[in-house]
């Protein structure tokens, strides 16, 4: 009987770790996702981040086998609908898409109840846009350079659209002033779809907005598109000079943007959920409807949760410290 005592015991304490296994296995996430994903949009329908996130939730819907539904929840620059990710639970099940707006400037404006740093985990980079510098219809600017002029012979009279406090076109107008020397008020909208709006009404005079914003309005020629702020033309707008040949070099900007899940969400559903973004990205169709809206695409290589960690890390290195210096605070 004692013989037998060890290997009974023996057995048992292998039967219950083999019972345990699968439970503490990576491979517990092969069943995700078994419910709807939703990609939380942290600003108003019709902005550039809107769109990105439609076009990608569309197509990631065949890879990962459930729907992927958009919730548009803005305010404070992005910063209401990034604080619910942020305390999300971490199953893959609520994401969010970032950009610079909310996922850079927002650190330096706002006292936030969340760590932009440490408080979400990287999926996937995935497109990114200049500005378009554009005017109201009626603007009598004929170009980049008419345009400043006008500005300058004209002090505090015009206004400036801009998606929030701290957004990328509101610190592009900041730096545009000091560049140029022209001086003129700000307008604060929650997104870019609204400010682009009433520039079409003429209620404001121009916007430095994504250019996925504008692009369509441009194109119609309901609006006056002046520049893009890249070193090369869009390929969706290629009669719009860039701001080297329109008479302001180097000034640069753009808006990137990447798909986050809250921190601690396991590794194994990272990796579906960025197969998932690649799988979507290499489609023609998505390249195709991204160009049309004056964005690019990420080359593969920097379709990963580390490239879009280096570029946020770098981002926050860079702005930051500009942001502060020019004592702009949100509201």
């Amino acid at each position: 009987m004692k013989k037998m005592e060890v290997p009974r015991r023996t057995f048992l304490h292998l039967a219950a770790v083999a019972a345990a296994l699968p439970a503490a296995s990576p491979g517990w996430a092969q069943t995700y996702p078994s419910r709807p994903i939703t990609i939380v949009i942290a600003f108003p329908p019709g902005g550039s981040t809107d769109v990105i996130g439609r076009i990608l939730s569309e197509r990631m819907r065949p890879s990962v086998g459930q729907s992927v539904v958009i919730e548009n929840v803005g305010g404070a620059n992005g910063s209401i609908g990034t604080g619910r990710v942020a305390r999300a639970a971490p199953d893959g099940y609520t994401l969010t898409i970032g950009n610079w707006n909310n996922f850079v400037a927002n650190g330096a404006l706002y006292s936030l109840q969340f760590d932009l740093r440490n408080d979400f985990k990287p999926i996937a980079l995935l497109s990114e846009t200049p500005l378009l510098l554009a005017a109201k219809k009626n603007m009598p600017a004929q170009d980049l350079k008419e345009f400043i002029a006008w500005l300058k012979a004209n002090p505090n009279k015009a206004s400036e659209g801009h998606s929030g406090i701290g957004s990328v076109g509101h610190v592009a107008g900041y730096f545009f002033q000091k560049v140029t020397g022209a001086r003129f008020g700000f307008v604060p909208y929650r997104g870019g779809g609204p400010a682009v709006q009433d520039l079409v009404a003429g209620n404001i005079d121009f916007i430095m907005n994504a250019a996925t914003d504008s692009m369509q309005q441009a194109r119609a020629g309901s609006v006056k598109a002046f520049a893009v702020t890249a070193n090369r033309r869009l390929s969706g707008l290629p009669e719009i000079p860039t701001v080297d040949e329109a008479g302001l070099p180097r000034f640069y900007f753009s808006q990137w943007f990447g798909l986050w899940a809250p921190k601690q969400t396991p590794d194994n559903i990272i990796r579906r959920l960025n197969d998932a973004v690649v799988d979507a990205l290499a489609d023609p169709e998505v390249h195709s409807r991204v160009a049309d809206l004056g964005q690019e695409i990420y080359p593969r290589e920097r379709q990963t949760p580390e490239a879009l960690a280096a570029l946020h890390r770098a981002e926050i290195d860079k702005w930051w410290p500009i942001i502060k210096e020019a004592n702009i605070k949100g509201e």
